[in-house]
Order: structure tokens, then sequence, then C-alpha cells
């Protein structure tokens, strides 16, 4: 069964920063997309960021101009850099890795902005 493996979720004041990585198994390769969701409590689940191949990325409106997500194809990884937290940023965050045949959840890391 094929794991994702996400780190870097945690506990950060308001208009402060976190970085998240989500590790891919050497056996997943030529992603068609890789991205972050996240599901806040009594909401659906929701797309942060995404980069698709051959594209650039894409980014939900409400994280526009704070959240950066990067791909390292030599590691099979992806990051989400998130700046300038905020409240409603509270959720589980997600990563997601799709291909032609497959596509793969990670098992969520918790993000908690609060004073």
């Amino acid at each position: 069964q094929v794991q994702l493996v996400e780190s870097g979720g945690g506990l950060v004041q308001p208009g402060g920063s976190l970085r998240l990585s989500c590790d891919a198994p050497e056996s997943i390769f030529n992603f068609n997309a890789m991205g972050w969701y996240r599901q806040a409590p009594g909401k659906q689940r929701e797309l942060v960021a995404i980069v698709i191949n051959g594209g650039r990325p894409n980014y939900a409106d409400s994280v526009k101009g704070r959240f950066t997500i990067s791909r390292d194809n030599a590691k099979n990884s992806v990051h989400l850099r998130m700046n300038s937290l905020k409240p409603e940023d509270t959720g589980v965050y997600y990563c997601n890795v799709e291909g032609d045949t497959y596509d793969y959840w990670g098992q969520g890391t918790q993000v908690t902005v609060s004073s």
C-alpha cells in the first residue's frame, strides 16, 4: 500500500509561518499533479494549492500571496510554505498525488492558528 508521509504541521500564532512537507515513495513516478488540500472542522475538504505537470501552480483565492507550493522531483516530495497564517487557515492538511492510474492521499497533518 502506497503511503504519503506528511510533516510540518503544528500550532502557530496568527501571522506566523509553517512549512508542510509530503514525501512520496520512489515507486511513484510520472505524477500528473501534486497538491495540498485542507479540511476545517465542520467543512468540506478544499483545494489549497496544486502543481500540475507543465503548468503553473494554482492556489485557492484565500491563500494567494501567502502560500507557496513547490515540488522537489529529485526527492519525490512536495512542500507548502505558509506565511502570514490566519485563524481561518486552521484545519487538517492533506497531501495528494495523482497519476494516470492512481490517486493517493496522505494521512493528514493538523495546522492550528491561534493566539
